[in-house]
């Protein structure tokens, strides 16, 4: 892909910005010439490929960048998550978690084995990466990651020390690596209102309490099988959304999608409060969530939900439906920054490119958001100029508007 026109200004302060990570000029010229590539024309985003549009003869330079060079791959990520709280903040923020598989071949990259990838739909020998993106009206992108490492990894610290993993490094539930994720941008200068993922990471009670303890929202999917607590009884979901009388569903749009509204039938109640946990004045409220199809009933999600007073059911519709901008981001980041293209092998180099590539795609998404806000602006500019049709009596007549600064009508 091609830049717009205009923003290579906006590219080069963004690249002097983060430039401050890369102690040396040398590794700053290789980070800025690796993220143009990500960003450019550039067929498949590889060593080879990338070191070709950079104008390098070989790829070492950029080989060296990513697996010995000495820079904080983790720094270079809380830039990014600054960058994306000034470009797409919104109070009403929301953070979005989920995994992506990327498929490769052999046993010596980082964290690979043959494990259930949700992007092929299948087991495959792959690498799995914990996502967070960030959502807003502005735009969306990713903003953090957590390579998993599976037991088979962790067990075997002489494979862990070819592949450059951490000795401290210990195994990590992807549960616990998406806990990770959320109070580091919780931390970080991001505004979060809400949080929303899909039921891997929602049907942990802890990861739920956890963002009731630190005061956010959220609105996560789990299994049919959950169970519901409240001081009204103990139930599991399913069973509980199946006694909502008719008149609780509303059809209700969770969003657009590829095709339009996703328009779904949608029920909603509100959860007494617990005296316990919630205390004597309550600024939250537990809800339960169920999502039905129009053209297949019997196709039930089930979501328990935490939201501020005075939310309402068509909030909470709008934040269950937000979740899948993360994949959205995955496929942009992917087609257009190479996200899943990377040729590295060790658990840093992993993290360099994945971060890099989030940069890219960062840009990208504050790049659009600046290009959607100059178009309200000058959609709002027409709407404001004085309409040329003007009554008279009984009959319409056109006005001719003068030429600026001359107060000589127009000839037509």
């Amino acid at each position: 892909m091609e830049l717009a026109a205009g923003w290579a200004a906006e590219l080069e302060e963004l690249l002097l910005r983060v430039g401050q990570r890369f102690g040396r000029v040398d590794l700053r010229w290789r980070m800025r010439a690796y993220v143009r590539g990500l960003l450019g024309p550039v067929g498949r985003k590889n060593g080879w490929q990338l070191a070709e549009f950079a104008g390098h003869s070989t790829p070492d330079a950029l080989q060296h960048l990513l697996n010995r060079a000495r820079w904080d791959a983790d720094a270079l990520r809380d830039d990014v998550q600054a960058y994306v709280a000034e470009k797409l903040g919104d109070e009403s923020g929301v953070l979005i978690i989920d995994d992506t598989g990327f498929l490769k071949k052999g046993t010596t990259s980082a964290g690979v084995q043959r494990q259930y990838s949700g992007t092929a739909g299948r087991t495959e020998n792959c690498q799995i990466g914990v996502f967070a993106a960030y959502a807003s009206a502005k735009g969306r992108t990713l903003v953090d990651r957590e390579l998993y490492l599976p037991k088979s990894w962790t067990g075997d610290r002489d494979r862990c020390r070819a592949a450059k993993i951490p000795d401290e490094r210990a195994f990590a539930t992807k549960g616990e690596l998406a806990r990770s994720l959320v109070l580091r941008a919780l931390a970080s200068d991001l505004p979060i209102a809400w949080v929303t993922a899909d039921s891997a990471y929602g049907q942990e009670r802890g990861f739920r309490r956890m963002l009731e303890e630190a005061g956010v929202g959220y609105v996560l999917a789990v299994p049919k099988s959950q169970q519901v607590k409240s001081l009204a009884g103990i139930w599991r979901i399913d069973q509980l959304m199946a006694g909502a009388p008719d008149d609780a569903w509303q059809c209700l749009s969770c969003g657009d999608g590829a095709k339009g509204p996703r328009v779904y039938h949608w029920a909603a109640a509100q959860l007494p409060v617990i005296d316990i946990f919630d205390g004597d004045t309550p600024t939250h409220r537990r809800w339960v969530l169920a999502r039905r199809s129009l053209a297949r009933p019997d196709e039930i999600a089930y979501y328990p939900a935490y939201a501020p007073d005075g939310a309402t059911v068509e909030d909470l519709v709008h934040i269950a439906g937000s979740r899948w901008a993360i994949e959205e981001c995955f496929q942009a980041a992917k087609n257009e920054c190479g996200l899943d293209q990377y040729e590295v092998r060790r658990y840093p180099g992993w993290y360099r490119h994945i971060t890099l590539a989030m940069l890219a795609h960062a840009f990208l998404a504050a790049m659009a958001a600046a290009e959607i806000e100059k178009g309200a602006e000058e959609t709002m500019t027409a709407l404001s100029r004085p309409s040329p049709w003007q009554k008279s009596g009984d009959s319409w007549k056109l006005s001719v508007p003068a030429q600026r600064g001359t107060g000589i009508p127009t000839a037509h």
